[in-house]
């Protein structure tokens, strides 16, 4: 029987050492990887919106949310259901996911105004209530400058992406857009929390 690997004309201790060269494939496969990195760093770490892992990940767990709709039932557009959401971290996430998916261009990722106002100090345009919020992402306002969402957003997702733009009053995020509008009143406190019914 032939061998076709020869050994390295070296020897430790009498051990001997045969020459095993990395397949082919192999050796192309690390190359090819090395050359699709910058690629794939630039796509998935360049600073696009929507596409780091963390993003992603927002968006696959506002997918997941929205199954968990059934449990919270269909949310009243109200000053009362909107606050209350506002204070419940794990739902105002869900608020920010949909904001940063379809609100950022014009009002910033952080709130802080583009070409729409800032949403993190307390002068509001067209807001009078907190419940105002919700009129204005339904219908759009300023003839159209803030476009109406009522047919792309589920009645919930409505309520949840008021209730995390109400969160972010008073924020101040540096480097947000001047005050746009009138100062108007605090929003009302969080209303308590319903008991619930005790099971039999």
């Amino acid at each position: 029987m032939t061998d076709n690997n020869h050994k390295l004309d070296h020897s430790y201790d009498g051990i001997e050492e045969y020459d095993n060269p990395l397949p082919g494939w192999w050796k192309w496969l690390f190359v090819a990887s090395i050359a699709f990195s910058p690629v794939y760093w630039v796509f998935y770490h360049g600073g696009a919106e929507g596409r780091s892992v963390h993003d992603i990940y927002d968006v696959a767990l506002a997918e997941n949310t929205r199954l968990q709709f059934a449990e919270i039932g269909d949310l009243e557009p109200n000053a009362e259901t909107i606050v209350r959401y506002s204070h419940k971290k794990n739902w105002v996430r869900v608020g920010e996911v949909i904001f940063k998916t379809n609100c950022i261009s014009c009002h910033g990722r952080n709130g802080e105004g583009m070409v729409g106002p800032n949403l993190t100090d307390e002068h509001y345009k067209y807001i009078q209530n907190v419940e105002d919020i919700a009129k204005i992402v339904t219908n759009g306002a300023g003839g159209n400058a803030m476009p109406a969402w009522k047919t792309r957003l589920h009645p919930n997702e409505i309520v949840l992406v008021s209730a995390y733009v109400a969160s972010l009053r008073g924020e101040n995020v540096e480097g947000g857009k001047g005050p746009d509008g009138r100062e108007i009143p605090p929003w009302p406190e969080a209303p308590p929390e319903p008991e619930e019914e005790a099971t039999p």
